[in-house]
């Protein structure tokens, strides 16, 4: 076998930036699409009024060439539904597109549970079944190239049971798929809201953990907490933070 080197920086250019947020629900983390570079949206969640045009614009104002208010969508119903949606981002087709969201996988993880629990007689195959197809199919998207992939969670409070900690992450059906998943991801984002001194909220996400909240940035370019614009984090994971 011949080696073959090369330069990490191109490949980080070449394989896009794969990320994963979680928050609670009503915090804008499917909004969030809208920030990102030419996306297209994979959504097996039934609500998306959110990403209506006049609700983009309230929140981002109009025409911000940086924000795009028509986002096309692609709904899933089942993990056929999310094959055929991965080999179509394969496409000539999806050229057009720099980044693809998949809203959410927490959701598409339960019917991926739910479709296992009728084929087996014992429960506790289902999730075995679930982490397999689940882990499959988070490193189809993940392994990508030449698109940005952004991932929504829901969030969960979660216990380790060997140390006893109390924290929030990512929201998946069985243990060991969320224990596993945050590992799958360059950059994993708790969304929150906070108060400025005059007492105006924003939005923000954390890229590094704390004593709460699950986080990560595996490009060490990010402060720990950063703008909720996806464009600026991953022009800035991709020029090592300049």
């Amino acid at each position: 076998m011949k080696v073959k080197l090369e330069d990490s920086n191109e490949l980080a250019k070449l394989n896009g930036v794969k990320m994963l947020v979680y928050a609670t629900a009503g915090m804008g983390k499917t909004m969030l699409i809208a920030t990102a570079p030419s996306p297209v949206l994979i959504s097996a969640e039934s609500g998306l009024l959110s990403l209506r045009k006049e609700n983009i614009e309230r929140v981002f104002g109009k025409d911000d060439p940086d924000i795009s208010y028509h986002i096309p969508v692609i709904t899933v119903k089942s993990i056929e539904d999310l094959e055929d949606a991965f080999k179509w981002c394969l496409t000539k087709e999806a050229d057009q597109f720099a980044t693809i969201g998949i809203d959410s996988i927490s959701e598409i993880a339960e019917v991926v549970l739910a479709n296992a629990k009728k084929q087996v007689k014992d429960k506790r195959q289902a999730y075995g079944e679930l982490l397999e197809q689940m882990n499959d199919t988070i490193r189809k998207f993940r392994d990508i190239q030449g698109k940005h992939v952004y991932t929504v969670a829901k969030q969960e409070h979660i216990k380790d049971e060997v140390s006893g900690r109390s924290f929030y992450g990512p929201s998946f059906p069985g243990a060991k798929l969320n224990q596993g998943t945050p590992y799958l991801f360059d950059l994993v984002c708790h969304m929150g809201v906070a108060n400025t001194d005059d007492g105006d909220s924003y939005r923000y996400l954390r890229t590094q953990p704390d004593l709460q909240y699950t986080a990560k940035d595996r490009s060490g370019c990010l402060d720990e907490i950063e703008q909720p614009n996806l464009t600026y984090i991953f022009n800035k994971i991709l020029t090592n933070g300049e």
